[in-house]
């Protein structure tokens, strides 16, 4: 049996089902543990599916000093439990977990993510941010200001508790969007895991985790009705977050839109009114002051 793992609010639950569904049309065997941050969340389905309470992990040392803490902020307590979740599973249901962002949808085989964890304890997707030191640097320095991997994906085997719980105490220490401290909520930490942890494996299969941040990057092209990623990593699975499904509205990942229109079909199952543009916000006036902000800020400590 294939063990996934989520963490969502009531208002994703839609995010949630669908997700389920593309692991299941892949492989029936596949079981999606799901983490609800509230304390009410509508039923879910009868199959391969299990909703837990933060009451269900409490009682784990690296789970009090998150759930103290970030009590009251919906963000960082899902974000800081993603350790916390993983290492419950790994001691009580399973001794290979992914977790996974309950926006992500699968289209691909998984399975190898699997055999990957009978040698390597950590795996990790690198966001494939632009990096070209000659032009357009502030995605070159996004690399080092929002993390080299995308905390959307982590998958660990029974090894690495101690690993998850050192995780979890960075939580706990800070969780915040804070570039001149070097942080980026409960992500950027995940830089280190390749340093101290040996048996540490960054996915080189750039199927995984598409999305719009590595656009330019990773190519992406069709062959006979199949995505394919620089040419030869057959599509696995899409992060379909605000700006991945921004930039396919926008016409700026056209490979991309028949994905989506798959992935709309199926929330709508969960969520009969859903719009794409349901899943992104087109930034004010506000925000982009407040970004123009700080980068300006943040330029001046370099």
């Amino acid at each position: 049996m294939y063990h996934f793992c989520t963490i969502s609010s009531a208002d994703h639950l839609h995010k949630t089902l669908a997700l389920y569904d593309s692991l299941r049309r892949i492989h029936t065997d596949a079981f999606l543990h799901v983490l609800c941050t509230e304390d009410l969340m509508d039923k879910l389905p009868s199959g391969n599916i299990a909703l837990y309470h933060i009451s269900d992990v409490a009682h784990l040392p690296s789970a009090q000093p998150i759930v103290s803490k970030y009590s009251s902020s919906a963000d960082k307590l899902r974000w800081s439990l993603k350790p916390v979740f993983l290492h419950y599973l790994l001691e009580e249901k399973s001794d290979k977990v992914i977790y996974i962002d309950n926006d992500i949808y699968f289209f691909g085989d998984y399975a190898f993510l699997f055999d990957l964890l009978d040698e390597y304890n950590f795996l990790l997707t690198p966001h494939h941010y632009p990096r070209d030191p000659d032009r357009d640097q502030n995605w070159l320095e996004a690399n080092f200001r929002v993390g080299l991997y995308n905390a959307g994906f982590v998958a660990v085997n029974r090894d690495a508790i101690t690993h998850l719980d050192w995780w979890a105490a960075c939580c706990a220490y800070r969780c915040e969007k804070n570039p001149l401290r070097g942080m980026f909520d409960d992500q950027k930490y995940l830089d280190l895991m390749p340093v101290m942890n040996e048996r540490t494996h960054v996915l080189r299969h750039k199927g995984c985790n598409v999305a719009e941040w590595n656009k330019a990057v990773i190519s992406r092209t069709e062959s006979h009705g199949q995505i394919y990623l620089d040419e030869k990593y057959p599509l696995v699975f899409i992060h379909f977050n605000g700006t991945t499904v921004r930039a396919i509205e926008q016409g700026e990942e056209p490979l991309l839109k028949k994905p989506l229109a798959t992935y709309m079909e199926n929330l709508s199952k969960y969520r009969a009114d859903i719009q794409a543009s349901d899943l992104y916000q087109l930034p004010g006036i506000l925000e982009q002051i407040k970004y123009r902000i700080w980068r300006t800020a943040t330029d001046a400590s370099l």
